[in-house]
């Protein structure tokens, strides 16, 4: 009977050692869930809404090593990124890529103008841009460096974003928001 006892509580054991192994290197390398703690990035995110980033995109970092899994893809722009703010490790913050490594980026009359021509993406032309900040000047052509991005807020009379710090350095970036699963009437693929 003492020996049953003891393989039960073993069996259990084991199964709690996996289950957390498991849900690690799901965090680390899958997916992992994130609260928006602003509203920077209304009406695509608001305060308080719980959303899945997909961290295998851009390529997981293996943790504790200088190491990366290869990435599906590139980052795009357009995409909807959660990244290690470039100014505090300690913090993530969630933007919209506007500006890849190498490009030229420019605000211009409340729109987003690379290389000199203005984005043609839907979403782009749905939001005013303020000129503000010491890269998002009037007038202020920014080029973005290699291994770099451009990042800006949806809600850009409120957001701290490139336009005020700079550039995300590429081993910065998290991955992907992928879905808001909750509140429940707000579940959606993040666009």
């Amino acid at each position: 009977m003492k020996n049953q006892k003891k393989s039960v509580w073993r069996d259990w054991l084991e199964s709690i050692v996996i289950a957390f192994l498991l849900a690690m290197v799901i965090r680390a390398f899958v997916v992992q869930a994130f609260k928006i703690p602003t509203g920077s990035m209304r009406m695509t995110l608001i305060e308080g809404d719980l959303i899945l980033v997909n961290k295998f995109i851009y390529g997981a970092k293996v943790p504790f090593t200088k190491f990366y899994l290869p990435q599906v893809r590139a980052p795009k722009r357009g995409d909807v990124v959660v990244f290690v703010y470039p100014e505090d490790k300690k913090k993530d913050f969630i933007k919209r890529l506007v500006g890849l490594p190498g490009e030229t980026v420019e605000i211009k009359g409340g729109s987003i103008y690379i290389n000199d021509l203005p984005v043609p993406e839907g979403i782009f032309n749905q939001i005013y841009y303020y000129n503000r900040g010491e890269f998002g000047a009037e007038g202020k052509k920014i080029t973005v460096p290699l291994d770099s991005y451009f990042v800006l807020g949806d809600n850009s009379s409120s957001s701290k974003d490139s336009r005020y710090w700079g550039f995300v350095p590429k081993e910065n970036l998290l991955g992907q928001a992928l879905v808001i699963y909750w509140p429940p009437n707000r579940m959606r693929l993040v666009k």
